[in-house]
């Protein structure tokens, strides 16, 4: 591969990131308009800009009929998390950069909002109980935190590496910038993997005391900005039907946009979304993503665009997601009844440094066979750099990819992969793999690039082994041909 190619790919990839958070309003709402200001007041009616409500929580209290639109002032600053209303649209109003939603309450960086834990270590505590932080992230983006989280196995926390050992957090922050949620522990008993024993109880509801190392001083007056990246989501779908989310920022969340159970036309469009996930999901028994054979038994979790169900008419277009701990987009379910996801589109989105740009999964258990996957379109799209991003401080470091399906059964009719960009991963480019031939995607006109020596992937059925790795390697371009039944694709190897 030259470099005017690299240059101009690199070119483009630019080009849309800056057509995707230069994107104009260009909403069509039939209902009536609300509209929110950081300097809204709550006690207006809302439905002008001059009147416009101040806070996500008045949002919240609101009752809005189906073809009602609420929206943000571009350039303004929110704090938590919308519970959407079915049939509603949220967008954005105004000029300038596109209304931005954070997950935590407050910026930390602010000098009386740390006490000096242990001197010789180094060691800060912020004031406040908050949830579960995934990461910090300072001055935006120029460095972020390593978070230490130990394994919970006979009645105590050991080290994830070590069970032997004893977590005490004064030993294991080693770096600079580390850092520990102590939450409150509460014991609950639930079966996990067949077990039955006390074990952590985690969720967004629970609240703990945040430390961290910070070598340099005061981390409220070393950093400029520090953001949590909280067990909140920016917008819950929770069923909720036709729901539209429209140019938003949502960054520092576990998730962006979040929806559990069937879900209807749901679309996310114009929208920026990065530094997600790494939050506790769950203590059990053992941890099914813990690669070394060890217990693990913790969990973490978070992901960009995400449905855990079955889903219909749905949509993310033209948005730019990044750094996120899991998945840019996703679909996904592991089920014993029968679900459905149709008529599912992503198309033109700018995914870069995320585990999984694109995500899902359908799953049939315990013999369950009527679920499936019909109409599914990945067109379009730039999925760069997976598997490089803050998420690989996970311990199963062999699982990335642009595209992930892992190996579960997928059922799928009419699936198609067409005329994306597959630039670098760090493991796998793709993992395409279906119970049967015929539920794997048909691929056409997509481009690939990966260094010489590095994973193609796998593409094929698993009904009686799973298919076997790729090698990027100089013959890339015939085996996607043969392999990915690919004739039209475009292979650049970077040696």
């Amino acid at each position: 591969m030259n470099n005017e190619f690299l240059t101009a790919n690199e070119e483009y990839c630019a080009k849309r990131k800056s057509d995707i958070l230069c994107a104009p309003d260009n909403l069509e709402i039939k209902g009536k308009i609300y509209y929110v200001s950081s300097d809204g007041n709550d006690e207006n009616d809302g439905t002008s800009p001059n009147s416009a409500w101040r806070t996500l929580d008045r949002v919240n209290k609101s009752w809005f009929c189906a073809g009602d639109g609420v929206l943000f002032r571009r350039g303004d600053l929110f704090r938590g998390e919308v519970y959407t209303k079915a049939g509603v649209t949220y967008g954005a109003y105004g000029e300038g950069e596109k209304p931005k939603f954070f997950g935590w309450d407050e910026d930390l960086a602010k000098c009386g909002l740390w006490t000096l834990f242990d001197a010789e270590k180094n060691i800060w505590k912020y004031v406040k109980k908050l949830p579960d932080a995934g990461t910090l992230v300072f001055d935006g983006g120029k460095a972020h935190s390593r978070k230490l989280i130990p394994s919970y196995v006979n009645l105590q926390f050991v080290c994830r590496g070590d069970e032997s050992r004893v977590f005490d957090m004064r030993t294991e922050m080693t770096n600079d910038l580390d850092i520990f949620w102590k939450f409150d522990t509460l014991l609950h008993r639930r079966p996990s993997h067949g077990m039955d024993f006390p074990i952590p109880q985690t969720g967004n509801d629970c609240y703990g005391e945040l430390y961290l190392k910070c070598d340099r001083g005061n981390p409220g007056e070393v950093f400029d900005s520090i953001e949590a990246v909280v067990d909140r989501r920016a917008f819950w779908i929770k069923k909720n039907e036709n729901v539209h989310i429209d140019n938003i920022c949502m960054k520092y969340y576990c998730f962006g946009v979040s929806s559990v159970g069937t879900t209807v036309g749901l679309s996310v469009t114009n929208c920026e979304i990065g530094w997600v996930g790494g939050n506790i999901q769950h203590y059990a028994g053992t941890d099914p993503n813990y690669p070394e054979g060890t217990r693990g038994s913790v969990t973490r979790f978070g992901n960009a665009v995400e449905i855990y169900g079955g889903c219909e008419n749905y949509t993310v277009s033209n948005c730019y997601i990044y750094q996120s701990y899991d998945a840019g987009i996703t679909h996904q379910l592991n089920t014993r009844k029968k679900a459905v996801m149709k008529d599912v589109s992503y198309t033109d989105n700018l995914i870069e440094y995320c585990v999984y740009g694109i995500e899902y999964f359908l799953d049939q258990l315990d013999g369950e066979n009527e679920s499936y996957m019909e109409n599914v379109r990945i067109s379009g799209n730039i999925i760069r750099n997976t598997g490089y991003g803050w998420g690989q401080q996970r311990h199963n470091t062999n699982t990335p990819a642009a595209i992930k399906s892992w190996s579960f059964t997928n059922p799928a009719r009419n699936y198609s992969v067409c005329n994306n960009i597959f630039d670098r991963s760090a493991y796998r480019l793709l993992h395409l793999v279906a119970y049967d031939l015929a539920s794997c995607p048909k691929m056409s006109g997509n481009t690939y690039i990966q260094s010489l020596g590095g994973m193609l992937g796998q593409y094929g059925e698993n009904a009686d082994s799973e298919p076997p790795i790729c090698i990027f390697d100089e013959n890339a371009e015939q085996t996607v041909k043969s392999v990915f039944c690919e004739d039209d694709a475009k292979v650049y190897i970077i040696k």
